[in-house]
């Protein structure tokens, strides 16, 4: 059995803090997948958003949420690829994604999180999970500008609504996509969103002590019932991790009803087995066992730092 340290993905094999080696590891998916096709502008966003999360690129902060840090987006990327690649291997009489598509998932998911990073003009907000209610629409703006610049200005306004199956701004039937294969893009982009996550190896440990801070920073940590009193939803971090089995619930319905159960297509990408729904199934088998324990100091893993000081 191959040991998986906190910073790899679901097989093992790729360091998941590492840009350059998922970077790598998703163009050897591609050129598998299209043998004469270019990297050019795959690699060139994996550019931008490593110099983005570092905070290295003009006009923006690095990123200072912990939760949703690089390493979650590289995982989320990772799996959007294997997705693709697991559809494009598999399919029957179905229209191809093609090295195009195949391209813009991927830089999608790149940036799926970006609207969470601060501009260096923002002396309003403290911090990037402050915007997590609108952190979809502010990457929806910035995919509208940088698709340009990567050569893809056509795909600029559809990338724009794809990252929405992402999020909860707008419900997933009214996201505005050209014709089916855009609609199987984007479905494909919120399954990995939710897989990658739950699949994390610290996944339990980060809801308590990363993800947390983050909804109480950006007001998820309570809610105002109709007659305007404050209702406490995560009371802390332990809370959170004990009401996670419940979140599950609530995803498994958005994976297999709003997003078509895309998420099976990593089973054709591993030849048959879904790492991630394994690897999801024990951190929710985990989470059942504290909520009937009720003592989530048992969750001792450490996740990868990954924050630029």
């Amino acid at each position: 059995m191959t040991y998986r340290g906190n910073d790899y993905d679901v097989s093992a094999r790729i360091n998941t803090t590492d840009p350059q080696r998922v970077n790598d590891e998703i163009d050897r998916i591609y050129l598998d997948l299209y043998p004469s096709a270019s990297t050019r502008q795959i690699d060139h966003a994996f550019g931008d958003l490593t110099r983005l999360y570092r905070g290295e690129y003009p006009g923006y902060h690095p990123c200072d949420t912990a939760y949703h840090d690089v390493q979650h987006v590289l995982d989320v990327t990772l799996a959007m690829a294997r997705l693709i690649d697991g559809y494009e291997r598999s399919r029957i009489g179905t229209q191809a994604f093609g090295d195009f598509l195949f391209r813009l998932g991927v830089i999608t998911a790149l940036f799926h999180d970006i609207g969470y990073v601060r501009r260096l003009k923002d002396h309003t907000h403290r911090n990037g999970a402050e915007y997590t209610l609108i952190h979809v629409s502010r990457g929806s703006h910035f995919l509208k500008d940088y698709l340009p610049q990567v050569g893809m200005a056509e795909m600029a306004d559809i990338a724009s609504e794809l990252i929405h199956f992402t999020g909860y701004e707008t419900p997933v039937a009214k996201i505005r996509v050209p014709s089916p294969i855009y609609r199987l893009l984007g479905s494909m982009l919120g399954s990995a969103d939710i897989i990658a996550q739950m699949a994390d190896r610290c996944y339990l440990e980060k809801c308590r002590d990363r993800l947390y801070p983050e909804f109480v920073a950006g007001g998820l940590a309570t809610k105002r019932t109709p007659e305007g009193a404050e209702q406490v939803v995560f009371a802390s971090g332990g809370d959170l991790v004990v009401k996670t089995p419940n979140f599950f619930r609530g995803a498994t319905k958005r994976l297999d009803v709003d997003l078509g159960g895309c998420y099976a297509y990593a089973q054709q990408h591993f030849g048959g087995q879904n790492l991630y729904v394994e690897e999801l199934g024990k951190n929710i088998n985990f989470a059942q066992e504290l909520n009937e324990a009720a003592d989530a100091a048992m969750l001792k893993r450490k996740p990868p730092e990954t924050l630029s000081e």
